[in-house]
Protein backbone atom coordinates (compact mmCIF):
# COMPACT_ATOMS: atom_id res chain seq x y z
CA UNK A 1 0.00 0.00 0.00
CA UNK A 2 0.99 3.35 -1.17
CA UNK A 3 2.52 5.51 2.08
CA UNK A 4 2.39 8.62 -0.13
CA UNK A 5 0.65 11.80 1.27
CA UNK A 6 -3.31 12.01 -0.12
CA UNK A 7 -3.81 15.16 -1.34
CA UNK A 8 -6.72 16.49 1.07
CA UNK A 9 -5.67 19.72 1.71
CA UNK A 10 -6.39 22.61 -0.65
CA UNK A 11 -3.68 24.53 1.14
CA UNK A 12 0.44 24.89 0.85
CA UNK A 13 3.19 24.38 2.28
CA UNK A 14 2.40 27.08 4.98
CA UNK A 15 -1.16 26.65 5.44
CA UNK A 16 -2.68 25.86 8.91
CA UNK A 17 -2.52 22.21 8.08
CA UNK A 18 1.18 22.21 7.48
CA UNK A 19 2.54 25.29 8.87
CA UNK A 20 3.97 23.78 12.57
CA UNK A 21 5.82 20.84 10.14
CA UNK A 22 7.13 23.25 7.47
CA UNK A 23 8.71 25.71 10.15
CA UNK A 24 10.10 22.94 12.45
CA UNK A 25 11.95 20.91 9.70
CA UNK A 26 13.02 23.97 7.40
CA UNK A 27 14.69 25.46 10.90
CA UNK A 28 15.95 21.73 11.46
CA UNK A 29 18.13 22.27 8.52
CA UNK A 30 18.67 25.93 9.34
CA UNK A 31 20.38 24.55 12.29
CA UNK A 32 22.18 22.20 10.36
CA UNK A 33 23.44 24.70 7.99
CA UNK A 34 24.47 27.14 10.54
CA UNK A 35 26.49 24.42 12.29
CA UNK A 36 28.35 23.43 8.92
CA UNK A 37 28.92 27.62 8.15
CA UNK A 38 30.39 27.65 11.38
CA UNK A 39 32.73 24.94 11.66
CA UNK A 40 34.32 26.28 8.32
CA UNK A 41 34.24 30.02 9.96
CA UNK A 42 35.73 28.92 13.47
CA UNK A 43 37.71 25.83 12.44
CA UNK A 44 40.68 27.79 11.61
CA UNK A 45 40.76 29.16 15.18
CA UNK A 46 40.09 26.29 16.40
CA UNK A 47 43.10 23.98 15.03
CA UNK A 48 45.22 26.88 16.54
CA UNK A 49 43.85 26.69 20.12
CA UNK A 50 43.69 22.50 20.30
CA UNK A 51 47.03 22.38 17.84
CA UNK A 52 44.77 20.63 15.54
CA UNK A 53 46.38 21.85 12.15
CA UNK A 54 47.28 18.34 10.84
CA UNK A 55 43.70 17.06 11.46
CA UNK A 56 42.33 20.22 10.02
CA UNK A 57 40.39 18.17 6.74
CA UNK A 58 39.04 15.14 9.47
CA UNK A 59 37.22 17.52 11.72
CA UNK A 60 35.02 18.03 8.21
CA UNK A 61 35.23 14.52 7.30
CA UNK A 62 34.49 12.84 10.18
CA UNK A 63 31.02 13.81 10.58
CA UNK A 64 31.06 13.02 6.84
CA UNK A 65 32.23 9.35 7.29
CA UNK A 66 29.75 8.57 9.97
CA UNK A 67 26.97 10.67 7.97
CA UNK A 68 27.08 7.36 5.39
CA UNK A 69 26.27 5.13 8.23
CA UNK A 70 23.52 6.95 9.76
CA UNK A 71 22.29 7.35 6.27
CA UNK A 72 22.02 3.68 5.06
CA UNK A 73 20.67 2.76 8.76
CA UNK A 74 18.22 5.74 8.81
CA UNK A 75 16.97 4.89 5.30
CA UNK A 76 16.48 1.24 6.07
CA UNK A 77 14.63 2.52 9.28
CA UNK A 78 12.18 4.73 7.65
CA UNK A 79 11.38 1.89 4.96
CA UNK A 80 10.98 -0.40 7.60
CA UNK A 81 9.01 1.62 10.09
CA UNK A 82 7.91 5.35 8.84
CA UNK A 83 10.03 8.45 9.65
CA UNK A 84 8.60 9.18 13.19
CA UNK A 85 11.40 7.25 15.30
CA UNK A 86 13.87 8.04 12.98
CA UNK A 87 13.79 11.70 12.87
CA UNK A 88 13.38 11.59 16.45
CA UNK A 89 16.17 9.23 17.32
CA UNK A 90 18.38 11.19 14.84
CA UNK A 91 17.91 14.60 16.01
CA UNK A 92 18.65 13.79 19.97
CA UNK A 93 21.99 12.20 18.23
CA UNK A 94 22.74 15.45 16.15
CA UNK A 95 22.30 17.69 19.72
CA UNK A 96 24.56 15.17 21.75
CA UNK A 97 27.03 15.93 19.45
CA UNK A 98 27.12 19.61 19.57
CA UNK A 99 27.12 18.75 23.42
CA UNK A 100 30.34 16.81 22.95
CA UNK A 101 31.47 19.45 20.57
CA UNK A 102 30.79 22.23 22.53
CA UNK A 103 32.23 21.46 25.57
CA UNK A 104 35.49 19.63 23.81
CA UNK A 105 39.03 20.39 25.31
CA UNK A 106 41.25 18.72 23.32
CA UNK A 107 41.14 17.83 19.35
CA UNK A 108 40.39 14.30 20.14
CA UNK A 109 37.50 14.91 22.06
CA UNK A 110 36.00 17.18 19.40
CA UNK A 111 36.66 14.61 16.53
CA UNK A 112 34.61 12.26 19.04
CA UNK A 113 31.65 14.83 18.77
CA UNK A 114 32.31 14.93 15.07
CA UNK A 115 31.56 11.73 14.75
CA UNK A 116 28.34 11.61 16.93
CA UNK A 117 27.07 14.46 15.35
CA UNK A 118 27.90 13.29 12.07
CA UNK A 119 26.01 9.77 12.18
CA UNK A 120 22.65 11.72 13.85
CA UNK A 121 22.80 14.77 11.46
CA UNK A 122 23.01 11.87 8.28
CA UNK A 123 19.72 10.28 9.51
CA UNK A 124 17.96 13.25 10.39
CA UNK A 125 18.29 14.35 6.75
CA UNK A 126 17.01 11.11 5.23
CA UNK A 127 14.20 10.63 8.17
CA UNK A 128 13.03 14.48 6.92
CA UNK A 129 13.22 13.49 3.46
CA UNK A 130 10.48 10.38 3.88
CA UNK A 131 8.50 12.69 6.30
CA UNK A 132 8.19 14.87 3.48
CA UNK A 133 7.08 12.15 1.11
CA UNK A 134 4.50 10.89 3.95
CA UNK A 135 3.23 14.14 5.37
CA UNK A 136 2.58 16.18 2.41
CA UNK A 137 1.12 15.55 -1.32
CA UNK A 138 3.56 14.97 -4.12
CA UNK A 139 2.42 18.87 -5.80
CA UNK A 140 3.86 20.53 -2.54
CA UNK A 141 7.44 18.63 -2.84
CA UNK A 142 8.97 20.93 -4.98
CA UNK A 143 8.13 23.49 -2.48
CA UNK A 144 9.38 22.02 0.58
CA UNK A 145 12.77 20.80 -0.70
CA UNK A 146 13.46 24.54 -2.25
CA UNK A 147 12.06 25.52 1.28
CA UNK A 148 15.09 23.19 2.69
CA UNK A 149 17.33 24.63 0.13
CA UNK A 150 16.52 28.29 1.58
CA UNK A 151 16.91 27.58 4.70
CA UNK A 152 19.97 28.37 4.15
CA UNK A 153 19.17 32.07 3.92
CA UNK A 154 19.21 32.95 7.05
CA UNK A 155 22.43 31.37 8.47
CA UNK A 156 23.89 32.62 5.22
CA UNK A 157 23.16 36.13 6.01
CA UNK A 158 23.71 35.85 9.66
CA UNK A 159 25.95 32.80 10.55
CA UNK A 160 29.00 33.25 9.64
CA UNK A 161 29.16 36.92 11.51
CA UNK A 162 27.57 35.54 14.38
CA UNK A 163 29.74 32.30 14.66
CA UNK A 164 33.21 34.59 14.28
CA UNK A 165 32.06 37.11 16.45
CA UNK A 166 31.00 34.69 19.17
CA UNK A 167 34.21 33.09 18.69
CA UNK A 168 36.36 35.87 19.09
CA UNK A 169 34.26 37.92 22.59
CA UNK A 170 33.35 34.25 24.06
CA UNK A 171 34.96 31.53 22.74
CA UNK A 172 34.34 28.96 19.99
CA UNK A 173 32.86 26.56 21.93
CA UNK A 174 29.69 28.48 22.31
CA UNK A 175 28.65 28.59 18.94
CA UNK A 176 28.37 24.80 19.34
CA UNK A 177 26.39 24.74 22.36
CA UNK A 178 23.49 27.87 20.99
CA UNK A 179 23.38 25.50 18.03
CA UNK A 180 22.60 22.85 20.48
CA UNK A 181 19.97 24.59 21.96
CA UNK A 182 17.97 26.25 18.86
CA UNK A 183 17.35 22.38 18.16
CA UNK A 184 15.04 22.17 20.77
CA UNK A 185 12.07 24.29 19.68
CA UNK A 186 12.42 23.45 16.20
CA UNK A 187 12.06 19.78 17.29
CA UNK A 188 9.17 20.98 19.05
CA UNK A 189 6.98 22.43 15.81
CA UNK A 190 7.22 19.14 14.09
CA UNK A 191 6.33 16.96 17.00
CA UNK A 192 2.57 17.48 16.25
CA UNK A 193 2.79 15.93 12.76
CA UNK A 194 5.09 13.07 13.81
CA UNK A 195 2.49 11.92 16.07
CA UNK A 196 0.11 11.73 13.08
CA UNK A 197 2.75 9.09 10.77
CA UNK A 198 1.07 5.78 11.87
CA UNK A 199 4.30 3.49 12.46
CA UNK A 200 4.25 0.90 9.38
CA UNK A 201 4.09 -2.83 9.31
CA UNK A 202 7.92 -3.89 9.14
CA UNK A 203 7.59 -5.94 5.81
CA UNK A 204 10.91 -4.21 4.40
CA UNK A 205 13.71 -6.41 6.30
CA UNK A 206 17.18 -4.99 7.48
CA UNK A 207 20.19 -5.08 5.56
CA UNK A 208 22.35 -5.54 7.72
CA UNK A 209 24.95 -6.27 4.87
CA UNK A 210 24.16 -2.53 3.73
CA UNK A 211 24.90 -1.00 6.64
CA UNK A 212 27.93 -2.98 7.67
CA UNK A 213 28.88 -1.82 3.85
CA UNK A 214 28.85 1.64 4.79
CA UNK A 215 30.73 1.31 7.92
CA UNK A 216 33.26 -0.33 5.58
CA UNK A 217 33.14 2.90 3.41
CA UNK A 218 33.03 5.47 6.45
CA UNK A 219 36.38 3.83 7.28
CA UNK A 220 37.97 4.30 4.40
CA UNK A 221 37.40 7.65 4.44
CA UNK A 222 38.66 8.09 7.70
CA UNK A 223 41.34 6.18 6.42
CA UNK A 224 41.81 8.45 3.90
CA UNK A 225 42.19 11.48 6.03
CA UNK A 226 44.86 10.29 7.98
CA UNK A 227 46.95 10.15 5.42
CA UNK A 228 49.52 12.83 6.49
CA UNK A 229 49.86 10.93 9.81
CA UNK A 230 51.77 7.73 7.68
CA UNK A 231 55.15 7.66 6.39
CA UNK A 232 54.66 8.13 2.57
CA UNK A 233 55.57 4.07 1.33
CA UNK A 234 52.12 3.72 4.46
CA UNK A 235 50.17 6.31 2.58
CA UNK A 236 50.35 4.79 -1.11
CA UNK A 237 49.59 1.29 0.43
CA UNK A 238 46.54 3.12 2.39
CA UNK A 239 45.21 5.38 -0.33
CA UNK A 240 44.84 1.96 -2.54
CA UNK A 241 43.54 -0.01 -0.19
CA UNK A 242 41.03 2.54 0.72
CA UNK A 243 40.22 2.85 -2.64
CA UNK A 244 39.28 -0.24 -3.24
CA UNK A 245 37.14 -0.45 -0.14
CA UNK A 246 35.42 2.61 -1.11
CA UNK A 247 34.50 1.51 -4.52
CA UNK A 248 33.11 -1.95 -3.37
CA UNK A 249 31.74 -0.55 -0.51
CA UNK A 250 29.49 2.20 -2.10
CA UNK A 251 27.72 -0.23 -4.93
CA UNK A 252 24.88 -1.52 -2.58
CA UNK A 253 24.57 1.57 -1.27
CA UNK A 254 23.96 3.41 -4.45
CA UNK A 255 21.26 2.67 -7.03
CA UNK A 256 22.80 0.02 -9.62
CA UNK A 257 24.90 2.17 -12.71
CA UNK A 258 25.43 5.34 -9.54
CA UNK A 259 29.17 4.59 -10.60
CA UNK A 260 28.67 4.73 -14.64
CA UNK A 261 26.56 7.18 -14.68
CA UNK A 262 23.62 5.27 -15.58
CA UNK A 263 20.40 7.32 -16.96
CA UNK A 264 18.41 8.81 -14.50
CA UNK A 265 18.24 7.97 -11.02
CA UNK A 266 22.11 6.43 -10.99
CA UNK A 267 23.27 10.12 -12.55
CA UNK A 268 21.63 12.66 -10.11
CA UNK A 269 22.63 10.10 -7.52
CA UNK A 270 26.24 10.53 -8.68
CA UNK A 271 26.10 14.42 -9.85
CA UNK A 272 24.62 15.33 -6.51
CA UNK A 273 27.95 13.65 -5.09
CA UNK A 274 30.50 15.47 -7.92
CA UNK A 275 28.88 18.56 -7.47
CA UNK A 276 28.71 18.33 -3.30
CA UNK A 277 31.96 17.65 -3.53
CA UNK A 278 33.34 20.19 -5.86
CA UNK A 279 31.10 22.94 -3.65
CA UNK A 280 32.57 21.84 0.10
CA UNK A 281 36.54 21.22 -1.55
CA UNK A 282 36.27 24.80 -2.21
CA UNK A 283 33.99 26.04 0.66
CA UNK A 284 36.66 24.68 3.72
CA UNK A 285 39.73 26.13 2.80
CA UNK A 286 38.14 29.67 1.78
CA UNK A 287 37.97 31.20 5.23
CA UNK A 288 41.65 29.87 5.87
CA UNK A 289 43.14 31.60 3.08
CA UNK A 290 41.70 34.91 3.63
CA UNK A 291 43.02 34.71 7.28
CA UNK A 292 46.24 33.38 6.36
CA UNK A 293 47.08 35.40 3.69
CA UNK A 294 44.31 38.61 3.62
CA UNK A 295 44.57 39.22 7.28
CA UNK A 296 40.77 38.66 7.58
CA UNK A 297 39.33 38.12 11.18
CA UNK A 298 37.16 35.31 12.03
CA UNK A 299 34.02 37.41 11.88
CA UNK A 300 35.50 38.45 8.54
CA UNK A 301 36.63 35.63 7.22
CA UNK A 302 33.20 34.72 6.69
CA UNK A 303 32.12 37.09 4.51
CA UNK A 304 32.44 34.99 1.15
CA UNK A 305 30.42 32.12 3.08
CA UNK A 306 27.61 34.05 3.74
CA UNK A 307 27.31 35.94 -0.04
CA UNK A 308 27.77 31.89 -1.14
CA UNK A 309 24.71 30.99 0.75
CA UNK A 310 22.76 34.31 0.22
CA UNK A 311 22.82 33.49 -3.62
CA UNK A 312 22.23 29.66 -3.00
CA UNK A 313 19.07 31.02 -1.43
CA UNK A 314 18.13 33.15 -3.79
CA UNK A 315 18.51 30.83 -6.69
CA UNK A 316 16.83 28.02 -4.95
CA UNK A 317 13.44 30.18 -4.62
CA UNK A 318 13.94 31.71 -8.26
CA UNK A 319 13.80 27.65 -9.31
CA UNK A 320 10.19 27.68 -7.42
CA UNK A 321 9.06 30.89 -9.16
CA UNK A 322 10.39 29.93 -12.84
CA UNK A 323 8.63 26.15 -12.41
CA UNK A 324 8.73 24.66 -15.70
CA UNK A 325 9.64 27.55 -17.99
CA UNK A 326 13.48 26.03 -17.14
CA UNK A 327 13.81 22.53 -18.27
CA UNK A 328 15.04 20.11 -15.31
CA UNK A 329 18.33 19.28 -17.41
CA UNK A 330 19.34 22.88 -18.51
CA UNK A 331 18.87 23.88 -14.67
CA UNK A 332 21.56 21.23 -13.63
CA UNK A 333 23.94 22.26 -16.38
CA UNK A 334 23.69 25.79 -15.76
CA UNK A 335 24.19 25.17 -11.80
CA UNK A 336 27.26 22.85 -12.89
CA UNK A 337 28.47 25.94 -14.74
CA UNK A 338 28.35 28.31 -12.51
CA UNK A 339 29.89 26.09 -9.88
CA UNK A 340 32.82 25.82 -12.11
CA UNK A 341 33.51 29.44 -12.63
CA UNK A 342 33.43 30.03 -8.87
CA UNK A 343 35.62 27.32 -8.19
CA UNK A 344 38.07 28.96 -11.06
CA UNK A 345 38.41 32.08 -9.37
CA UNK A 346 39.27 30.45 -6.40
CA UNK A 347 42.50 28.66 -8.07
CA UNK A 348 43.47 32.21 -9.57
CA UNK A 349 43.05 33.55 -6.36
CA UNK A 350 45.94 32.71 -4.51
CA UNK A 351 48.20 32.09 -7.59
CA UNK A 352 48.66 35.84 -8.24
CA UNK A 353 47.00 36.87 -4.71
CA UNK A 354 44.11 39.03 -6.66
CA UNK A 355 42.40 41.03 -4.63
CA UNK A 356 39.64 38.78 -2.36
CA UNK A 357 36.81 40.58 -4.08
CA UNK A 358 37.24 38.11 -6.81
CA UNK A 359 37.06 35.21 -4.62
CA UNK A 360 34.08 36.77 -2.84
CA UNK A 361 32.05 37.28 -6.23
CA UNK A 362 32.96 33.97 -7.78
CA UNK A 363 31.94 31.91 -4.72
CA UNK A 364 28.27 33.74 -5.23
CA UNK A 365 27.97 32.22 -8.61
CA UNK A 366 29.22 29.35 -7.34
CA UNK A 367 26.32 29.40 -4.61
CA UNK A 368 23.65 30.27 -6.86
CA UNK A 369 24.67 27.40 -8.96
CA UNK A 370 23.69 25.21 -6.32
CA UNK A 371 21.07 26.93 -5.46
CA UNK A 372 19.97 26.04 -8.95
CA UNK A 373 20.00 22.99 -9.57
CA UNK A 374 19.94 21.50 -5.76
CA UNK A 375 16.54 21.19 -5.29
CA UNK A 376 16.12 19.60 -8.58
CA UNK A 377 17.94 16.24 -7.59
CA UNK A 378 15.87 15.88 -4.59
CA UNK A 379 12.46 16.41 -6.74
CA UNK A 380 14.11 14.71 -9.40
CA UNK A 381 15.09 11.00 -7.31
CA UNK A 382 11.43 10.86 -5.28
CA UNK A 383 9.36 11.27 -8.77
CA UNK A 384 11.18 8.32 -10.11
CA UNK A 385 10.92 6.47 -6.85
CA UNK A 386 8.73 3.71 -5.97
CA UNK A 387 7.22 3.59 -2.35
CA UNK A 388 8.96 1.25 -1.14
CA UNK A 389 12.58 2.98 -2.60
CA UNK A 390 11.85 6.30 -1.09
CA UNK A 391 14.28 5.58 2.14
CA UNK A 392 16.77 3.99 0.03
CA UNK A 393 17.07 6.88 -3.04
CA UNK A 394 16.51 9.17 -0.37
CA UNK A 395 19.64 8.00 1.65
CA UNK A 396 21.29 6.84 -1.91
CA UNK A 397 21.48 11.06 -2.30
CA UNK A 398 23.15 11.85 0.92
CA UNK A 399 25.93 9.21 1.04
CA UNK A 400 26.67 10.40 -2.63
CA UNK A 401 26.91 13.87 -0.95
CA UNK A 402 29.21 12.65 1.94
CA UNK A 403 31.42 10.15 -0.46
CA UNK A 404 32.18 12.48 -2.40
CA UNK A 405 33.09 15.42 0.10
CA UNK A 406 34.80 13.09 1.92
CA UNK A 407 36.87 11.71 -0.81
CA UNK A 408 37.64 15.41 -1.97
CA UNK A 409 38.64 16.71 1.75
CA UNK A 410 40.84 13.94 1.94
CA UNK A 411 42.85 14.19 -1.21
CA UNK A 412 43.00 18.28 -0.74
CA UNK A 413 43.87 17.58 3.19
CA UNK A 414 47.02 15.23 1.39
CA UNK A 415 47.74 17.75 -0.70
CA UNK A 416 47.49 20.83 1.66
CA UNK A 417 49.80 18.97 3.80
CA UNK A 418 52.12 18.03 1.49
CA UNK A 419 52.38 21.60 -0.07
CA UNK A 420 53.36 23.36 2.95
CA UNK A 421 50.23 23.82 4.94
CA UNK A 422 48.75 27.23 5.23
CA UNK A 423 51.64 29.42 4.76
CA UNK A 424 52.09 28.42 0.97
CA UNK A 425 49.74 29.65 -1.30
CA UNK A 426 50.59 26.44 -3.68
CA UNK A 427 48.61 24.30 -0.97
CA UNK A 428 45.48 26.32 -1.03
CA UNK A 429 45.91 25.93 -5.06
CA UNK A 430 45.91 22.34 -5.15
CA UNK A 431 43.28 22.13 -2.82
CA UNK A 432 41.14 24.26 -5.56
CA UNK A 433 42.34 22.23 -8.25
CA UNK A 434 41.20 19.44 -6.67
CA UNK A 435 37.49 20.85 -6.54
CA UNK A 436 37.74 22.22 -9.93
CA UNK A 437 38.28 18.75 -11.50
CA UNK A 438 35.38 17.44 -9.71
CA UNK A 439 33.20 20.26 -11.01
CA UNK A 440 34.39 19.87 -14.42
CA UNK A 441 33.66 15.86 -14.55
CA UNK A 442 30.22 16.43 -12.99
CA UNK A 443 29.99 18.48 -16.35
CA UNK A 444 30.60 16.19 -18.57
CA UNK A 445 28.44 13.58 -17.36
CA UNK A 446 25.27 16.11 -16.71
CA UNK A 447 23.85 14.72 -19.71
CA UNK A 448 22.74 11.81 -18.51
CA UNK A 449 21.13 13.02 -15.44
CA UNK A 450 17.59 13.07 -17.57
CA UNK A 451 16.57 9.73 -19.69
CA UNK A 452 16.23 10.01 -23.41
CA UNK A 453 13.03 11.19 -24.41
CA UNK A 454 11.72 12.65 -21.18
CA UNK A 455 10.01 15.93 -20.82
CA UNK A 456 12.70 17.32 -18.18
CA UNK A 457 15.02 17.28 -21.20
Amino acid sequence: MSKAAVDTSPGGVLSRHYLLATLGMVALIGIAAFESLAVTTVMPTVSRQLNGEALYSLTFAAPLATSLVGMVFAGNWADRSGPRSVVISSTLMFAIGLLIVGTAPTMTVLLVGRLVQGFGSGALIVGLYVMVSELYPARLHPSVFAGFAAAWVVPGLVGPVIAGTVTERFGWHWVFLGAMVAAVPAFAMIAPSLRRLAPREAVVPWSAGRILWSGAAAAAVVALNLLSEFPVAVSVAVVVASVLVLAVALRPLLPARTLRAGAGVPTLVLLRGLVGAAFLGGDVYIPYLLSAHYGFSPAASGITLTVGSVSWALASWLVGRLGDRVTQLLGIRIGITLVVVGVVSAVVTPIWHVHPAVLIVGWTLTGFGMGFMYPRFSVLVLRWSGDDERGFNSSALTIADSAGAAVVLALTGAAFGLLGGAQDPGAFVACFGVALAVAVLALAVSGRAIPTGSTDR
